[in-house]
């Protein structure tokens, strides 16, 4: 319970204020990170395919934590669905909820169980980047695989990322 009250207070953080770049594509860029104008985050890919720092970030906690269920890249698994075309109807919100506290659905042929990873510092200290990573996958902005180029770590990331895991 603790874990997810820290998580909470951490996520209002994010959303707070902070310096402020806005790019051309509708993005801004504020506390290093690129944020959409329904003020969640983004991903940014450049024309030679160089992804933010949080997208790689997205791709390495993903695929630490994520694809043991639900298939690399996203694509599913006979134990657990593709995200990929989940991804697209879901908010930033319910996306936290979602891996944050779990689900279950019950239907006539199965039942589903996703566990809550509230708890899990290796997830919660990065929902962010996995979603932003999610999404770039989601709309194809990215393809399958590690990105092969990425922009560096913003002193952000580093202080915040100390700072949730101090936090635990």
């Amino acid at each position: 319970m603790k874990a997810r009250l820290f998580f909470a207070g951490l996520v209002c953080a994010l959303l707070s204020a902070g310096p402020v770049l806005a790019a051309d594509d509708g993005k801004r860029l504020e506390d290093g990170k690129y944020i959409d104008k329904n003020d969640e985050p983004t991903y940014n890919v450049k024309e030679d395919g160089t992804v933010d720092w949080y997208t790689y970030s997205g791709f390495r906690r993903y695929h630490s934590e994520c694809h043991v269920c639900h298939g690399p890249d996203g694509l599913g698994s006979s134990y657990a669905p593709a995200l990929l075309e989940s991804m697209k109807p879901l908010g930033y919100g319910e996306f936290i909820s979602v891996v944050a506290v779990g689900r279950e659905r019950v239907t006539a042929s199965q039942t589903s169980k996703m566990p809550g990873f509230g708890e899990n510092v290796n997830v919660y200290c990065y929902m962010d980047d996995i979603y932003v990573y999610l999404m770039a996958r989601a709309d194809k902005a990215i393809p399958r695989g590690r990105p092969r180029k990425r922009d560096k770590k913003p002193k952000e990331a580093t202080a915040y990322e100390n700072e949730c895991r101090d936090g635990k």
